[in-house]
């Protein structure tokens, strides 16, 4: 069992920049693949970026690939990300999540996941 906790969102202005945390708890953190997602104000839940167990992989949605990069310090059991050119439209809640999945595969359903933190909310303003 993993337990999660992000932080580092926040207020910007459009065209800014936040670095998003997630520290998770326990030993065993390399084991877990590791996913952000967002959900705004009446959407579901969307995918936003994924990086495997090894770190050696990872996978970004089609509305922030080239801005936000996804990284892990498996020492740190921290999972970041980095999010530049911040667009009004990503403004929303920004939960990490983490399960025990293959390294060869990119996981991008919410479903996949297990494990949840609170979220953190990212405001950007235009």
């Amino acid at each position: 069992q993993v337990q999660l906790v992000e932080s580092g969102g926040g207020l910007v202005q459009a065209g800014g920049s936040l670095r998003l945390t997630c520290t998770a708890s326990g030993r065993t953190f390399s084991v877990y693949t590791m996913g952000w997602f967002r959900q705004a104000p009446g959407k579901e839940r969307a995918f936003v970026a994924v990086i495997t167990r090894s770190g050696g992989s990872t996978l970004y949605a089609d509305s922030v690939k080239g801005r936000f990069t996804i990284s892990r310090d498996n020492v740190k059991n921290t999972v970041y990300l980095q999010m530049n050119s911040l667009k009004s439209e990503d403004t929303a809640v920004y939960y990490c999540a983490a399960d025990r999945l293959l390294n060869s595969v990119l996981y991008s359903a919410p479903t996949e996941y297990h494990y949840w933190g609170q979220g953190t909310q990212v405001t950007v303003s235009s």
